[in-house]
C-alpha cells in the first residue's frame, strides 16, 4: 500500500519532470525563432543585393546570368535551413525521449518492486498466479523494449531519407545551374 509521503514524492517526482520538459520544450523554440530570424535577416540582405543587381543589368543575356548565379545558393540555403530545422526537432524530441525513457524505466522498476512485494506476502497456493503476474509483467517489459527498438530504427531510417533527399535536391540544382550556365554562355 502507499503511504501519504510516497504519494507526495511521486507528484513532486511528476511535477518535476513538467518543468523539466516544458523548459526542453521551450528551447527548442527558441533555437527555431533563432534560426528564423537568423534566416529572414540574412534574406533581406540578399533581396537587397538582387535587386541592386538586378536593376544593375544592361542585357537578357546578362539577366539569365543574374538569375542562374541566384538559383543555386537559393537551393543551397533551403536545403540548409531544411537541415537545421530537423536538427532542433530531432535534438528536442531527443531530450524528450530520454526523459520520458528515464521516467518509464523508474515506474518499471517501482511496479517490479511492488510485484515482488506482492509475491513474497502472498497467500500459500497463489504461486501459480504469482509466476503469472510476473511473467506478465517480463512479456510487456519485452514488448516495450522490441517497439522502442523498432522506432529509434524507424526514426535512423527516416533521418537517413531526409539527408538523401536534401543532398539529392542541392545537386539537381547544381546541374540545372551549371546546365543552364552552358546554355546562356
Amino acid at each position: 500500500m502507499l503511504t501519504a509521503e510516497q504519494i507526495i514524492a511521486a507528484h513532486k517526482a511528476n511535477i518535476e519532470t513538467l518543468f523539466g520538459l516544458t523548459n526542453k520544450a521551450f528551447e527548442g523554440v527558441e533555437k527555431l525563432v533563432e534560426l528564423n530570424l537568423q534566416v529572414a535577416k540574412t534574406a533581406l540582405g540578399e533581396v537587397a543585393e538582387s535587386t541592386h543587381a538586378a536593376l544593375s543589368v544592361k542585357d537578357a543575356q546578362e539577366l539569365l546570368a543574374l538569375q542562374s548565379s541566384l538559383l543555386q545558393p537559393s537551393a543551397e540555403k533551403a536545403a540548409s535551413y531544411s537541415r537545421h530545422l530537423y536538427d532542433i526537432a530531432s535534438s528536442t524530441n531527443a531530450e524528450v525521449a530520454k526523459v520520458a525513457e528515464a521516467q518509464l524505466a523508474e515506474i518499471q522498476a517501482k511496479f517490479s518492486a511492488v510485484v515482488e512485494s506482492a509475491a513474497k506476502n502472498a497467500p500459500a497456493g497463489t504461486e501459480n498466479a504469482v509466476a503469472l503476474v510476473k511473467s506478465a509483467v517480463a512479456a510487456a517489459n519485452n514488448a516495450f523494449e522490441s517497439v522502442q527498438k523498432a522506432a529509434k530504427q524507424a526514426a535512423d531510417v527516416a533521418e537517413a531519407n531526409f539527408e538523401a533527399a536534401t543532398n539529392s535536391a542541392v545537386k539537381a540544382t547544381q546541374t540545372a545551374t551549371r546546365a543552364s550556365k552552358r546554355a546562356s554562355a
